[in-house]
């Protein structure tokens, strides 16, 4: 007989599966403190959270029959997860029961925006019948353009779709294939600025996606769009945002999200006339609450009578002599998949994984999930990728994960090789440890360097000539930018070459921009590894 406890507020149909079944006694507990969480919990095999629960290296510790840790929603900050993965603890959450309440709310808010219900409601009810100051517009004929297409995004755009409107998609893992089965059309970014009467976002928050709507796009954007966010704030800027709304470039927008939740109560959005703002209401439905406790629940009876599971959001044990083997390189692993995500152009549609040398002899497969977290992290978002989830979301998006092994590695005992299919070409790169120096990238694309990933890189693809070198130390030098290391790779004198630099501080993209236009230098691109 398996025991579970609950120690939050959770409705009893959310729980109800385990409830039922005949070999789970359930306990709800709501309101414990620590210390009484700790006296207890020794008795159980699965402990059930929301968020007000703290589930502290001393509750693990003191958890000695637990096997798994269910958390009823996204986030898992309220749990210690290098003191669950010491232990053995599996970490489950329910990333998908959000899904259909927060594409409903984005709906919602278009329809606001469209319409301008709030404004409308509250003259109304303030004593004033005004109609000519609220024309709005249809959405049927409009093109919606949805930044994202994963579970929201995509549900957003059938919904948008039977309102009779043409869809520009946009997403990292988006094929034409793909677009085609949704019934959209394929666009970057830039497309759906300059193309669409309104927008969505439904990216996760990276660096990548931070303000990746600001002061260059509203430049470029169809003047009276329409932007809604439910996603996170910080993807738009928007103070540049209320700029263009005051230019008249965009016509309103409908924000439930900003870059600090509360806003101050200052915040420029809390009183403009054209923007409509709720308090982060996205997953907040009676249904939702409820779908992400029987996910949740489903998960966890799974764990308990050691069937298939998912969403787990820490890594299970591995078998000593395995972990001894593949442990160091870890790092590197996760290092050129984020390396690789970054300097590939395009939708990711298939990864290459290639393990040279002793790591032939082994299961490489824990090392293969850095890999691919690596890359899926770079555009999904760190917290939304683990080393455990990594596989089942590459599936979820139709990337193939290919995984093949020599026992012979060229030049090294040890070579990690990685290759992604973009939009025209493929891009590759390797790795390996070298003895006294650690992780080491060793080739890119064609061409081999030796540099440690980490840091702030610049990547350059130039001619080889005499006087290219200088030219970017004084460029870098005049924007105060400090050049740490230089690698140059070529295969022949005076041909094609690669420039890779390790810089003390991220670099302007105006500076970039400009090194670009320096002779004989085809591309510089920014790298981030931390």
């Amino acid at each position: 007989m398996f025991k579970v406890l609950v120690s939050d507020p959770i409705s009893d149909l959310g729980i109800q599966q385990l409830m039922d079944a005949a070999d789970v006694v359930v306990d709800k507990k709501p309101g414990l403190s620590e210390d009484e969480l700790v006296a207890i919990i020794g008795e159980y095999d699965a402990l059930l959270v929301r968020s007000q629960t703290r589930v502290t290296a001393r509750v693990l510790e003191a958890g000695t029959s637990l096997k798994v840790v269910g958390r009823a929603g996204v986030g898992v900050d309220n749990i210690d997860l290098p003191a669950a993965t010491s232990k053995g603890v599996i970490v489950i959450n329910a990333p998908d029961g959000n899904t259909i309440t927060t594409c409903e709310h984005t709906f919602a808010m278009m329809m606001a925006v469209a319409r301008h219900i709030p404004q409308a409601y509250a003259k109304t009810v303030g004593g004033e019948w005004d109609r000519k100051s609220f024309v709005g517009v249809e959405l049927r004929g409009k093109t919606l353009g949805v930044v994202g297409m994963g579970r929201i995004g995509s549900e957003v755009a059938k919904r948008a779709k039977a309102f009779g409107m043409d869809i520009l998609g946009y997403d990292p893992f988006l094929t034409e294939e793909k677009a085609e089965k949704l019934g959209i059309k394929l666009a970057s970014v830039e497309d759906i600025v300059r193309g669409a009467d309104f927008m969505t976002v439904h990216t996760p928050l990276t660096p990548e996606t931070r303000h990746m709507i600001g002061a260059e796009q509203f430049k470029i954007m169809k003047r009276g769009m329409r932007i809604v966010n439910c996603a996170r704030g910080g993807i738009v800027d928007e103070y540049a945002m209320v700029d263009a709304i005051n230019e008249g470039i965009v016509a309103g927008a409908a924000f439930d999200v900003f870059e600090v939740e509360p806003p101050v109560a200052d915040h420029p959005f809390l009183t403009h006339p054209k923007i409509i703002v709720t308090p982060h209401l996205g997953a907040s439905t009676i249904e939702a609450q409820e779908n992400v406790a029987i996910d949740v629940s489903e998960q966890v009876l799974h764990i308990l009578r050691n069937e298939p599971f998912l969403n787990a959001v820490n890594m299970p044990p591995v078998a000593a002599a395995v972990m001894t083997k593949l442990q160091p390189y870890f790092e590197l692993g996760e290092k050129l998949g984020s390396l690789i995500a970054q300097i590939t152009e395009g939708p990711v549609g298939e990864i290459t994984v290639g393990y040279s040398g002793d790591l032939a002899e082994v299961d490489t497969q824990p090392l293969t999930r850095y890999i691919v977290k690596g890359i899926l992290g770079h555009h999904l978002g760190s917290d939304q990728v683990n080393i455990i989830n990594s596989l089942h979301l590459a599936k979820e998006r139709g990337v193939n994960v290919v995984v093949n092994k020599s026992h012979t590695a060229k030049d090294f005992t040890n070579l990690v090789t990685v290759s992604l299919n973009g939009r025209s070409e493929s891009t590759h790169v390797a790795g390996t440890l070298l003895t006294g120096y650690g992780p080491r990238i060793v080739q890119i694309n064609n061409y081999t360097v030796d540099v440690a990933p980490s840091g702030h890189l610049v990547l350059i693809s130039h001619n080889d000539r005499p006087g290219i070198i200088g030219r970017i130390g004084t460029l870098l030098g005049s924007n105060d930018v400090n050049i740490a290391t230089m690698q140059v790779g070529r295969q022949a004198e005076g041909g094609a070459a690669i420039m890779v630099l390790t810089v003390d501080k991220g670099v302007p993209k105006p500076v970039l921009a400009q090194m670009t236009q320096l002779e004989e230098l085809k591309t510089a691109k920014e790298v981030t590894l931390y």
